[in-house]
């Protein structure tokens, strides 16, 4: 899919493009592919003369050659934003070309972003460019704005996070947490884990996207303010990614030790009947004994009164067993 925005009245435009007589009727600030076919890739580069690497988008880039400029003027980034799906979070790859050394190409000046998938965070810049005017002056302030949705969707998941921890943290700290419950628990609290691990992850790498840029020195003094803040936003994040890690192993602590509790008292139980059943056990190993003179042994009533007295000597302890509140 080709996407390409211009700037009127100060909004972002989106223009319709169906074939490569449409690229010249436009002049963008902005070129959007998700998920290029090869006839998209060979418009943009019979139009703005600019190849799109095959290696554009992969997971595996060596972390040195993310961010690059080429001897031609061309600027590279790589970098990774946050979705947030329920069933499958991830973070997808966006790589960025931009010119803004030769003004003899007519990339000059022109964001290019590629990618496979649709990034929420993209939509998120299209809607406010298209309804706040001003927003966007240059393909540096989409570049710039990009980065800044990208840390407040970041912003807004971990609030998803730590919502979903406390609707946890009431249950577990409700007590009576049964095995099966403690397991839906956990499984929870690992999504919530990974998801923020997730988001670390990307802040972490948004920072040195965004530092990278500030070092390019291709920004004004308002945009490269806008960057510092950008920056100040993610050291922000990455102090609430810590307390959410820190609020995790806790109730993961606290999970597991109900989990303990539970097998305590298993284990206690049949370590009380264990202990209730040996005298039974010692009575009948007495009568089991081959003595040829056994008092109970010729007697009418030796029979019943071995079977009581095993049952009165398992019943004695339970009974003390239970006044103690050790069954329970």
């Amino acid at each position: 899919m080709l996407n390409i925005f211009t700037l009127a009245n100060g909004r972002l435009v989106q223009e319709e493009i169906e074939s490569l007589q449409d690229l010249a009727r436009f002049q963008p600030i902005w070129v959007d592919l998700e998920s290029p076919t090869l006839e998209e890739k060979r418009w943009i580069k019979q139009h703005y003369g600019l190849s799109i690497p095959e290696d554009a988008m992969d997971q595996d880039i060596e972390e040195s050659a993310r961010f690059y400029e080429e001897d031609n003027g061309d600027l590279h980034i790589r970098s990774d934003f946050l979705i947030d799906d329920e069933d499958d979070p991830r973070s997808v790859r966006v790589a960025f070309i931009m010119n803004l050394h030769n003004a003899a190409l007519k990339s000059y000046g022109v964001l290019f972003s590629i990618h496979d998938e649709d990034v929420p965070v993209f939509r998120l810049l299209r809607l406010r460019a298209r309804r706040a005017p001003g927003l966007i002056e240059d393909s540096k302030d989409v570049l710039l704005k990009l980065f800044d949705a990208d840390a407040e969707y970041s912003a807004d998941t971990l609030e998803g996070i730590y919502d979903d921890l406390e609707n946890v943290s009431t249950q577990v700290l409700a007590g009576n947490v049964t095995d099966t419950h403690a397991s839906e628990v956990l499984s929870a609290i690992a999504r919530q884990e990974d998801l923020n691990g997730r988001i670390r992850r990307n802040v972490m790498d948004t920072r040195r996207a965004v530092s990278f840029v500030m070092r390019s020195k291709m920004l004004n003094s308002d945009q490269f303010e806008d960057a510092r803040q950008i920056l100040r936003d993610i050291e922000s994040l990455d102090n609430h990614t810590a307390f959410l890690f820190d609020k995790i192993n806790f109730l993961m602590d606290a999970t597991v030790g109900f989990i303990n509790i539970n097998q305590n008292k298993i284990i206690k139980i049949f370590s009380v009947a264990s202990v209730a059943l040996l005298p039974p056990t010692l009575i009948a190993s007495v009568y089991g004994m081959n003595f040829k003179y056994m008092p109970e042994i010729d007697w009418q009533y030796g029979y019943a009164y071995g079977i009581a007295l095993m049952v009165g000597s398992a019943l004695i302890p339970m009974l003390y067993f239970r006044k103690r509140g050790w069954l329970k």
